[in-house]
């Protein structure tokens, strides 16, 4: 990932910790004091934004070494040494908590990612993330899932149309919506219909329809909504679906399961960063 990409997100969120100064490092710490740290996994997962925390530390003061002794996607156990840091102790120390910030947030989506793609890999159907992601960080979120192993969804707004149910009624029905966005919209443009019922399946196949979502359907439902599209049209299992219910949702046929939790309420992976050698000069 090109940290061009990230650069400004991690200048925020410098600035928004740090303020004015770090009162207690600067404190405590000589400021020609320098130290090398390791940072450290603390429990399974999978690595992903390593490049994003060694920003964290570059941007707040680019004499810092940064070592990678693994890379995004490698398995995570705990007790693993992720990277070395060595430097101006002060340095490392008012970067760490926004460098950890990133890294055991995009490791906890890239996990929960990993996990997902398990259930199902008996099965020709991807996992693929959504919109519900953290305000200013979807395109690291949507990175960690790929990492993960995963697959990004439209990226926003601007790129792909998605007619949802309050779209269907705003325009008056499938049929009208799809035919609204056939005027207005490229010919490169994929339109995805969401439907909630077969009949409405069937209204999006007989439009031509791209990618037909089946929301909130229980997996029998899901199965005979698969049947209705021949094949022809990729199909997409969303809402409300559970790590421990994947499997049973591939078993149905479907291309694609969207996890809006793989980005919206994923548990951080604990890591550490820890101080090994210090006391030194320069």
């Amino acid at each position: 990932m090109n940290s061009f990409l990230f650069n400004d997100i991690v200048q925020a969120a410098l600035q928004e910790d740090i303020g004015f100064h770090d009162l207690t490092t600067e404190a405590t710490v000589d400021p020609h004091h320098t130290s090398s740290a390791e940072l450290l996994a603390k429990e399974h997962g999978v690595l992903a934004g390593l490049e994003v925390a060694f920003t964290a530390f570059r941007r707040l003061d680019p004499s810092v070494q940064c070592e990678a002794t693994l890379q995004d996607g490698d398995s995570l156990a705990p007790g693993q040494v992720i990277a070395k840091i060595s430097g101006h102790t002060a340095s490392l120390l008012s970067a760490e908590r926004v460098a950890l910030n990133f890294l055991q947030h995009l490791c906890g989506v890239a996990t929960a990612t990993r996990k997902s793609v398990e259930q199902i890999k008996a099965y020709n159907c991807r996992i693929v993330d959504t919109r519900k992601t953290t305000p200013g960080l979807r395109l690291l979120e949507k990175y960690a899932v790929r990492v993960g192993g995963g697959y990004n969804h439209r990226l926003g707004l601007f790129d792909a149309v998605l007619i949802k149910d309050n779209h269907i009624a705003a325009a008056g029905g499938i049929t009208a919506a799809v035919q609204l966005v056939r005027k207005r919209s490229g010919h490169t443009v994929k339109i995805e219909v969401e439907t909630e019922t077969l009949a409405q399946v069937k209204e999006a196949f007989q439009t031509g329809a791209d990618i037909i979502m089946l929301d909130n359907m229980s997996p029998a439902l899901m199965r005979e909504a698969v049947q209705l599209t021949h094949g022809k049209v990729l199909t997409e299992a969303s809402g409300g679906l559970t790590l421990d219910a994947l499997s049973e949702v591939a078993a149905t046929g479907v291309d694609l399961i969207s996890l809006g939790w793989l980005t919206h309420s994923v548990k951080a992976l604990d890591i550490s960063l820890n101080i090994k050698e210090s006391s030194k000069y320069i």
